[in-house]
């Protein structure tokens, strides 16, 4: 190779890297925003989470997503509710009979599975980020994951881009990337870091900010490896304009309003 050749080789060889480093930070300087149970902190909504208020609040609010709960009773029905027990009661253990009539901040009963799909289907451009909350067994949750691929396909909603998941549980995690290999789904354990996580056919990384605050080079880790990122629940200025920095792909928060002005101060786009 002469010299004319070798400035020519290493000019474009230059002109690549800035390419890409262009393009990675134009990655970076964008993020979508998670209403942390849907949009419910507001009058709206009657500061009810997990309301099926608070999901068309946050739809009809522009966010990226809304995210939402999903536990599963004795006799197999899937209800919206973030904790294992109502009023004492575990729900994996008693049948949907026991909790139909149980009212929630705004007046609303719990929502079922198909009630809540009922609304989601409404608003495609709103990503819903359904969390399978951890039941007793491998067993149980299997039943559960076969439950909710069923009711998302009875409501026409089995699109990856119209729901992604995430779980506590690294069974379902796995269980979910093998069943649907399409979808996104995210361990929100951060227990893993993100090798081991894709090593198990998880395609995603749901952290606590504090967890990810500790490891900061995580986020870039699971990008490298083609991995969506998330940060929950991130409700402070200061913590969100840290994940925001650190190149989070996501932000769920039970402040979305805050969080869409922090993006317009640091100049990022909010996607949509």
């Amino acid at each position: 190779m002469n010299m004319r050749h070798s400035v020519k080789f290493f000019t474009a060889v230059l002109a690549g890297l800035m390419f890409c480093s262009f393009n990675a930070d134009a990655r970076k300087k964008e993020a979508g925003i998670v209403a942390h149970r849907g949009f419910w902190n507001c009058e709206e909504a009657g500061y009810a989470k997990n309301s099926i208020a608070a999901l068309r609040c946050a739809q009809e609010a522009g966010f990226w997503g809304s995210e939402f709960d999903v536990n599963m009773t004795a006799d197999g029905q899937l209800i919206v509710y973030h904790d294992s027990d109502v009023e004492g009661k575990t729900i994996e253990k008693y049948p949907y009979s026991e909790f139909k009539d149980f009212k929630i901040k705004n007046g609303e009963t719990i929502p079922t599975i198909d009630q809540f799909l009922e609304q989601g289907k409404k608003y495609p451009e709103t990503m819903l980020v359904y969390e399978l909350k951890p039941h007793s067994c491998a067993e149980v949750e299997d039943k559960f994951v076969e439950l909710t691929i069923a009711k998302l396909q009875e409501h026409g909603l089995l699109d990856p881009e119209r729901v992604m998941f995430i779980s506590f549980s690294f069974h379902m995690c796995e269980v979910l990337g093998e069943k649907l290999p399409d979808f996104t789904v995210q361990y929100l354990g951060g227990d893993k870091e993100p090798k081991v996580v894709k090593k198990a056919g998880i395609n995603g990384i749901d952290y606590n900010y504090k967890k990810l605050n500790q490891n900061p080079k995580w986020v870039k880790k699971a990008h490298a490896r083609h991995m969506s990122t998330n940060a929950w629940t991130v409700n402070k200025e200061e913590n969100i304009k840290q994940m925001f920095d650190m190149g989070i792909d996501y932000l769920t928060t039970d402040q979305p309003l805050l969080a869409r002005e922090v993006l317009q101060q640091i100049g990022y786009k909010e996607m949509k």
